[in-house]
This record gives C-alpha cells, structure tokens and sequence, in this order.
C-alpha cells in the first residue's frame, strides 16, 4: 500500500495532532488537520518543517511531501476522506461529540481511530451511528519520531476496520502492537508508568537523585531495551536454560524484589521534590534543547538496530511506504486491487 493520494483527517492540533499530521504528510498522504484555533496552523506548519528532516533520516518519507492543510472546521475540509485519527485533549464528552459530528462528513467504511492514552475504544464509541468502526490507534509521543502505534478496538469494533488501521500504520512506517483486551493506558503507558512509580519512590525515599535514576535508565536499561525486551533480558540471564533456569535460581528473589517496590504518591511534597530534582537533571538546559537532542538521537539508535542483519523489528526503510501489503490501497476496512480498482464483495481484507 502506498500513502500517496490517501487523504488522512487529523482532529486536533495540538502536540500530538500535529505530530501525527507530520508524520501521515511525510509518508505520502495528503492530511488536513481540524482546529478551531487559528494560532494552531503556526504550529502544524512549524512541526512539519521540523519532522520531515527526521522523517528522512528513518527512511519513511516520500520524495516530495505535501504540507498539511489546517482547517478551522470540518466543513472547510476539502474533499472525501479516506481515514479519520483523533487527537484531541483527554475529555470524553469532548471525544464522543467530535465523532459524532465526523460521522455526518465521512462515508460509512471510514475508520475512525483515537488517540487516547486513557480512554478505551468502548467509552469512546459509545453513542456513535457507526461504533463498530472506532479504534485506538495510540502512538507514543512524538508520533513523527516513535514508531510504535498501539492498536485495539473496543466491544463494537469488528476486525476489518482493525486490520484496515494496521495497514494504513504501517504503510506510514509505523510499527504495530495489537492490544487485545482493553486495559486504560493500553500497553505502552502503563509499562512506563510501572517504570515511573518506582523512579518516583526511590527518588522521594532518597535512595539516589532524580539525576542518577534517569541515568540508570539511558545508560543502563534503555541501550539494552532498544535491543531485545524485559523477558528476554532475564531469559538471556538463564543461559542455555533460559527462563525456566532462571526461575530455578533467581525467582524467589524476583517475588522479595517485586514485594518491596513502592506505591507512592504525588503529594505536594513529592511533587515539590521532583521538580527540583529535575531541575538538577536539566543541568540548565531548555526543554527544547532537551527534545532536540531526542529528534537527532533517537533516528540514529533506531538506524543502528534495523542495519542489523539479525535485526526483528519492522524495516520501514523498505516495507513502509511502497511495499506494505503488495501495494494494496485500504480505506476505511475496504480493498481496492491496484491492478483493476476492484472491491471484494464482503468488503474485508483478506
């Protein structure tokens, strides 16, 4: 499947709704991103001009991108649209009102997929004329840069409008993690979150510095991480035994381990003490500068893992923009055949 010609509606223009929108436009789509606030084109042109280098250097952009298109309202949105991604702020009734007023601008067969880190794809489509249709289509932040969309449908979805979404993702380069029972935070976040909680409990019991504990992360988990996952770590630990080895040796400890991790909590005094410990972490540099260094970094340890030749994870380089799915156009969890234009009967992929 190829982006070019697709053209992708971006509710919201905010971090994440121009992020996305970049990201879409840089893999051959043409977006227009809906935002009643005038002051949003600034930066969704602004976000554009600063991820497509990225998007270059991870090799999911086409040749000649075109710019998103902000619109101050649905109905300035020009022409029919092929694919639906919600990217507003975390309100419910917000989300559900939204949808249902896209419902009366897009055809029957158009995916509609939020981004929600909290909210499920069943709150979500609660109400809507067409609920089977909405998914999660999560990504982590930024969605230019990361690669990872969680992907899941809620008690309504049915399972063509899912594999629609996943080969539109994939054709924009993204990497799909199907999330199969519906859990708020999905997949990603609630990892971090785990991650985070006890970052936080050991900072606030003084056992090291904000400072440390980000460090043991970027240079002790995270280089490893980028590599193989938390499982695989501890069944490389268990030698030819693998994991079962390792539970012989070690999984007694792992349960004295997990009994003594923390539960705290964001009081106004743990609240304070992070603060300032970031604020030590930062060492006088600006979040900008700070994101900078994300953007040009992460490209190239993503770089570096898929040039392996035992490499596992998705090749966007080839597989992202021209290759997905042998060239197949989907919209809104219907195929058309490049060769003849065609439509299954049933109207699903196969």
């Amino acid at each position: 499947m190829t982006l070019t010609g697709f053209h992708i509606l971006v509710l919201g223009g905010g971090t994440i709704g121009a992020g996305w929108a970049a990201g879409f436009a840089g893999a051959g789509a043409r977006v227009s991103v809906v935002d009643p606030n005038p002051d949003s084109a600034e930066m969704i042109a602004g976000l554009f001009d600063k991820a497509v280098p990225i998007i270059r250097d991870l090799g999911t952009c086409v040749s000649d991108p075109i710019a998103p298109v902000h619109c101050l309202s649905l109905d300035a949105v020009n022409g029919p649209i092929d694919f639906v991604q919600e990217a507003l702020p975390e309100r419910l009734p917000l989300k559900r009102d939204s949808l249902c007023a896209v419902e009366d601008h897009v055809s029957d067969d158009v995916v509609i997929a939020s981004s929600s880190s909290g909210y499920t794809a069943s709150e979500i489509q609660d109400g809507l004329r067409r609920p089977q249709r909405v998914v999660i289509g999560h990504p982590c932040n930024p969605p230019y840069l990361m690669p990872v969309v969680e992907l899941g449908g809620g008690k309504q979805t049915t399972p063509d409008f899912l594999s629609a979404a996943q080969t539109v993702y994939e054709a924009a380069g993204k990497t799909v993690l199907r999330v199969n029972k519906e859990l708020p935070g999905h997949l990603v976040n609630r990892l971090q979150a785990a991650l985070w909680r006890e970052a936080v409990h050991m900072a606030t019991l003084g056992v090291a510095s904000v400072a440390d504990i980000e460090r043991a992360v970027t240079q002790g988990l995270g280089p490893r991480w980028s590599v193989v996952g938390p499982t695989t770590i501890f069944d490389l630990a268990g030698g030819d035994g693998g994991l079962a080895k390792f539970f012989d040796d070690l999984g007694d400890e792992v349960d004295r381990w997990w009994d003594s991790l923390g539960t705290p909590r964001l009081t106004p005094e743990n609240r304070a003490l992070l603060v300032e410990g970031m604020k030590a972490a930062r060492d006088g540099r600006t979040s900008a500068e700070i994101a900078a260094r994300r953007d040009r970094l992460v490209p190239r340890v993503m770089g570096a893992v898929q040039q392996d030749p035992t490499n596992e994870t998705v090749d966007t380089s080839k597989g992202g923009i021209e290759n997905v799915q042998d060239n197949q156009t989907f919209r809104g969890g219907r195929r058309w055949d490049a060769d003849d234009g065609t439509i299954p009967a049933d109207g699903h992929r196969r």
